[in-house]
């Protein structure tokens, strides 16, 4: 065996989206806080998120979730989320695979019947309640990011599409947030390059035509979201960039739709909302609590789902691959 790096994970999935849970080869990163760790990634180490979400050893869909020393002192662990389209601050479906995982492999204390686990990430302190019974965790419940509408009825055209109407969100990412039967696409798994055409069609146009910057952070910032909701129950397609669809409910993309809702005045405080996947699974959320984020009205978002551990690996870079970073076709 020739390699000059390797890498250990735990693997799971959440509703269907993978999490890999990098927790050892990469060692302690610079920077104080897990947003300069955020940059630190993006700047100096994309053939490692490369190398772990890209074929061969990963997929379109793969997520990878990097385990850190937490940068503030009421964290039991810190966080990076790595995609192919880059290093998010936030992921709530992969925050819940991650506190599924520590709890599972005894990384934090566990106690029944619910133990919390607070997550640093780059966009700020996530607390997840994991519903423990004989040591397996059930379902874990996020106290995700202040979630608001920075833009609302935003007109962006489209070539193909003509003028789409959406509202542009934040729930831990950006997300534009538009109705799929304003774009005359069913939801249905046969439309589904048509689905993610149109989504990526649509983030393109916003982030050429004015990309959405936080108030507070502007190293958050651009679309690389697309929330399209289909006709009746809340259910949805989530386009992600470069353009694959969400396998989950998308927990900051649940986040970020009670937060349209609730703007709109069609979801109170406290009232359960069920947010459906293209997959079929689903999260439960609820809101708990108003804020305000520089003049925005902002709200705290509660979501529970579901993660399951698949296995454990080991991934190797050797010397001689002619893909050490992986490949994209």
């Amino acid at each position: 065996m020739r390699t000059g790096k390797i890498v250990h994970t735990v693997e799971s999935h959440t509703e269907g989206m993978p999490t890999r849970v990098v927790v050892g080869g990469v060692g302690t990163l610079p920077g104080a806080t897990m947003a300069e760790r955020r940059r630190y990634v993006t700047e100096h180490l994309g053939d490692l998120r490369n190398l772990l979400v890209r074929e061969p050893r990963g997929h379109a869909a793969m997520v990878a979730a990097i385990l850190q020393p937490p940068t503030v002192p009421d964290a039991d662990a810190g966080v990076l989320y790595l995609e192919r389209s880059g290093c998010l601050p936030l992921c709530g479906h992969g925050s819940i695979g991650v506190a599924t995982v520590l709890v599972e492999t005894g990384m934090v204390e566990v106690t029944e019947p619910v133990t919390t686990v607070r997550l640093d990430t780059p966009a700020g302190l996530v607390a997840a309640e994991v519903a423990v019974t004989g040591g397996v965790a059930r379902s874990v419940t996020i106290d995700s990011v202040p979630s608001f509408v920075l833009e609302a009825g935003r007109e962006v055209k489209v070539a193909g599409l003509g003028a789409v109407r959406c509202d542009i969100v934040y729930g831990g990412n950006f997300f534009a947030i538009a109705d799929l039967a304003d774009l005359g696409i069913p939801f249905e798994r046969g439309a589904r390059q048509r689905i993610i055409d149109a989504g990526v069609s649509i983030m393109d146009e916003i982030n050429a035509t004015g990309a959405p910057v936080h108030p507070e952070d502007p190293g958050i910032a651009g679309c690389d979201h697309v929330y399209l909701a289909a006709p009746g129950a809340s259910r949805h397609a989530m386009v992600i960039s470069p353009g694959f669809l969400d396998r989950s409910p998308c927990g900051t993309g649940t986040g970020a739709r009670m937060a349209q809702l609730h703007a709109r005045g069609e979801l109170a405080l406290g009232q359960e909302f069920r947010n459906e996947s293209f997959l079929g699974t689903h999260f439960l959320g609820r809101l708990v609590a108003e804020r305000t984020i520089g003049k925005y009205r902002a709200v705290l978002p509660r979501i529970t789902g579901r993660a399951w551990l698949t296995g454990t690996a080991q991934f190797f870079r050797d010397p001689a691959d002619p893909f050490p970073a992986g490949f994209e076709l």
